[in-house]
């Protein structure tokens, strides 16, 4: 196979992991029609359809999955060997770097590591990946991300993490809320009807602390992202449980009805938020700098 055509490595691996010939052309920052050309190289290489179009995208055939875990290593040491040989200037690079985020994140975070990269490096670029917790240790396996921030130690050889801070929970209210003043007990607590945010953000301790208390909560709502309920609690005698930093910049929130943050009225560990990157990072002087950023604008004295 002598003249193979490095480029199609890329193509073929963001193919493979996209399964989607206009994802991958997204992710590239090429045309469809590039995407399609080196497809088609590529089926000329190896006689091989390669990938085969049906209802779920661009399905990948037996020597397509066969050739994945090569091609994959191959393109993340091209890609090693790039990065190391062009020297980083952060003032002057358009890299992209990508950061996997809660919603909270976005809130209460993602402003401050902004601050800190329009003053080092002003012509990158940023994507931010929404979290899943469940993913986040895969993707940063597989290259899809180059660091995120979350609420759990994430599994995994190679993955390295870094502490940024301690957090607690609290409850947000209704700041009329009829029966809850500054203070609320276990009977209150468990007599409120509650909106609570899935798991999929890794935000489940107290689901799992009140899991070994053997109570359960009057659910009245269950809702994916954490950035709705400045609009959905005000004026309703809904409880909510979020981080404390969260809670108190909600109450802040423009609005006519205010909130207020009531502690628990149970124990419930403090937990860190902490940043993870791969070890294959160290190696990169742009990955590194840009995780010693993050850690820079986020992480407590």
């Amino acid at each position: 196979m002598a003249g193979f055509d490095l480029n199609l490595i890329t193509t073929f691996v963001t193919l493979y992991e996209t399964q989607s010939v206009t994802v991958a052309a997204e992710r590239l920052c090429v045309t469809q029609p590039s995407v399609s050309y080196a497809l088609a190289k590529l089926r000329e290489q190896f006689d091989d359809a390669l990938f085969v179009r049906n209802q779920q995208g661009m399905q990948p055939t037996r020597l397509a999955t066969q050739l994945y875990e090569g091609f994959k290593e191959a393109s993340r040491s091209i890609n090693d060997a790039v990065s190391e040989a062009r020297k980083f200037s952060p003032s002057t690079s358009k890299r992209r770097f990508r950061l996997a985020l809660s919603d909270l994140g976005e809130i209460a975070l993602l402003p401050r590591v902004l601050e800190r990269l329009n003053q080092m490096a002003p012509s990158i670029e940023l994507d931010i990946v929404p979290l899943e917790i469940d993913q986040v240790a895969t993707w940063l396996n597989d290259g899809h991300i180059d660091a995120a921030i979350c609420s759990q130690i994430l599994p995994g050889a190679g993955i390295t993490h870094q502490r940024l801070m301690s957090e607690q929970y609290c409850c947000l209210v209704d700041d009329a809320h009829p029966r809850i003043g500054t203070q609320m007990n276990m009977q209150q607590f468990l007599a409120e009807p509650h909106a609570i945010v899935t798991r999929t953000s890794g935000h489940g301790m107290v689901e799992d602390v009140l899991k070994k208390m053997a109570v359960e909560r009057r659910v009245r709502l269950r809702i994916p992202h954490f950035s709705v309920l400045p609009k959905i609690i005000p004026g309703t005698e809904m409880i909510t449980i979020l981080p404390y930093r969260i809670a108190w910049s909600f109450c802040e929130f423009p609005g006519d009805k205010p909130l207020k943050v009531v502690d628990l009225p149970f124990e419930v560990p403090s937990f860190e938020v902490t940043l993870h990157w791969h070890s294959r990072s160290e190696k990169s002087t742009s990955l590194k700098w840009f995780c010693e950023q993050i850690e820079a604008a986020l992480g407590e004295p």
